[in-house]
């Protein structure tokens, strides 16, 4: 099945396989938000392990999936060779601490009042906050599937169709309990199934368009290849230091949650080695 998926990624262009790739990745979001029509109010310790799952693909697959490939292709030796990850991961950090600071979102089990980003003159609904809270998670998470399927273009050896579809699975992995986690506190707040199923996919619909620019970005600047990809890498570790940990350690099921880290990083370890 992998190597048929090999061999229809390797058939189109890389900017359609970014394409497709996101898609897949957004249809697990959706997947995830359509459980609300499934569940009436599921497990909070099975919320919580899920959630920190996410945190650890997303740590995961920024070192094996991101890092350690652009470290490998970076020319030089000691800290030369080093040096274009470090600042295409400090970069990442920037740019989502950046939109961390202007986009108004909300994080999960926030009330409105902990709004972060720049203040409207006109509050923005619950709902629309949580769902910017999401699609700030996603941007690197499609951002770091582009940028592989485009270092495949370049013919960079470190980039490989099987890293670029090991990590889009790993991310579609992470994005179920992600989409999940929109659509039920927004079904608890009163808001219709629909409603809430429509919300919670909307969040991941970023990824394919974000895909899509990683994939052109490298495909016309070859060079920067280290850079993107460590700037992914700097994004994502963003997102789970500022965003997912801190959700994960609230409550009574941090213990759980952490265990769940460590189940989600073990799974895109191995996915990665084994398939990428």
């Amino acid at each position: 099945m992998f190597d048929q998926l090999i061999a229809f990624f390797e058939s189109v262009s890389p900017v359609w396989a970014a394409l497709f790739a996101g898609i897949f990745t957004w249809s697990l979001t959706a997947i995830g938000a359509a459980l609300v029509f499934v569940f009436r109010n599921p497990n909070k310790k099975l919320l919580d392990g899920m959630l920190g799952f996410t945190g650890g693909v997303m740590i995961a697959a920024s070192f094996w999936s991101l890092l350690a490939p652009a470290i490998n292709m970076s020319p030089g030796e000691s800290f030369t060779k080093v040096l274009p990850s470090a600042i295409g991961f400090a970069l990442g950090a920037l740019f989502l601490f950046a939109l961390d600071k202007l986009l108004p979102h909300l994080h999960l089990n926030h009330p409105v009042s902990k709004t972060e980003g720049v203040k409207t003159k006109t509050p923005w609904q619950k709902t629309t906050l949580l769902v910017l809270a999401i699609t700030l998670h996603n941007i690197p998470e499609g951002l770091a599937v582009g940028v592989l399927f485009g270092g495949v273009a370049a013919g960079i050896p470190e980039a490989t169709i099987a890293g670029a579809l090991t990590l889009a699975i790993g991310i579609g992995l992470q994005n179920l309990p992600e989409g999940l986690a929109v659509s039920f506190p927004l079904r608890r707040a009163g808001m219709s199934k629909t409603k809430s199923f429509m919300y919670g996919q909307s969040s991941a619909l970023v990824e394919p368009a974000a895909a899509v620019i990683g994939a052109l970005a490298v495909g016309f600047f070859t060079p920067i290849l280290p850079y993107a990809l460590a700037f992914a890498a700097g994004a994502m570790i963003f997102v789970v230091i500022e965003e997912v940990v801190p959700e994960t350690q609230q409550g009574d099921n941090s213990d759980i949650a952490t265990l769940g880290f460590v189940g989600g990083f073990i799974v895109m370890m191995m996915l990665d080695v084994a398939l990428g």
